[in-house]
C-alpha cells in the first residue's frame, strides 16, 4: 500500500470516528453536536442525492440540495435512537431518504397520471443487466414485496441502494455476517431485476 493510500484511510478512520463521537454526544443531549456531524456528512449524502435524481423534470423543487435538506429536518426525529457508528448513521439516512423520495414522486405521479416520472439509476446495481433505469415507486412497491418475502434482502437493498453502504457496512449495521450479506445481496438484486422488468410498464 503506497503512503498516499495509508494516509486517506487514516483520514476515512478519523472521519468515522469523529462522526460516531458526534452521534454519541447529541444522543446524551448535546445539541451542538449535530450541528457539527452535519458538514462531516453533507458531501456524501449530497453524492447520493445527485445519483438519485439523474433526471430532473424543470419544474421539479426537490434538488439534490433540497433533498438533503429535508434529510437533515427529518433526521431530527431520531434523537432517541442509540447511535453506534458512521455505518449506522447511512443506515437510518437511507431509510429517510427513500420515505422521502417515494413521497416526492408519488405525489408528483398522481397529479400527472402517468407524465414523466422521478426515476433513480440503477446502473450501480450491475445485476440489472439490460434495465439500467427504473421507476422510483416500482422500485419501492418491489422492495416492499420483497420485505414479505424476506425482510432480510429487502433492507440489504436499501441499505446498499439507497444508503450507499458497502458490503462490509452493510453487515455490521445488521449485525450479520460478510458471506451472509453477500448471499443474500446476490439473491436479491435477482429477485429485483425479475420482478421490476414484469412491473416496469405498469405505472
Amino acid at each position: 500500500m503506497s503512503s498516499r493510500d495509508t494516509k486517506s484511510g487514516e483520514r476515512a478512520t478519523r472521519a468515522s470516528e469523529g462522526i460516531t463521537q458526534l452521534l454519541k454526544r447529541w444522543e446524551r443531549g448535546d445539541e451542538k453536536a449535530l450541528d457539527r456531524l452535519m458538514p462531516l456528512v453533507y458531501d456524501e449524502l449530497h453524492r447520493l442525492a445527485t445519483a438519485y435524481l439523474r433526471r430532473e423534470r424543470r419544474e421539479h423543487t426537490l434538488q439534490p440540495t433540497a433533498l438533503v435538506n429535508e434529510l437533515f429536518l427529518k433526521f431530527f426525529d431520531q434523537r432517541s435512537m442509540t447511535w453506534q457508528n458512521r455505518a449506522q448513521f447511512f443506515g437510518v439516512a437511507a431509510q429517510i431518504m427513500r420515505r422521502i423520495l417515494v413521497d416526492h414522486a408519488r405525489a408528483h405521479y398522481s397529479a400527472k397520471r402517468g407524465g414523466d416520472r422521478l426515476v433513480v439509476s440503477l446502473k450501480n446495481l450491475a445485476a440489472f443487466g439490460a434495465q439500467p433505469d427504473a421507476d422510483l415507486l416500482a422500485l419501492h412497491d418491489v422492495l416492499n414485496r420483497l420485505e414479505e418475502i424476506d425482510p432480510t434482502q429487502s433492507r440489504i437493498v436499501e441499505l446498499r441502494f439507497f444508503g450507499g453502504l458497502t458490503i462490509k457496512e452493510t453487515a455490521e449495521v445488521m449485525s450479520i455476517s460478510h458471506a451472509t450479506v453477500e448471499r443474500e445481496w446476490r439473491m436479491a438484486k435477482a429477485f429485483l431485476k425479475r420482478e421490476l422488468t414484469r412491473t416496469r410498464g405498469s405505472y
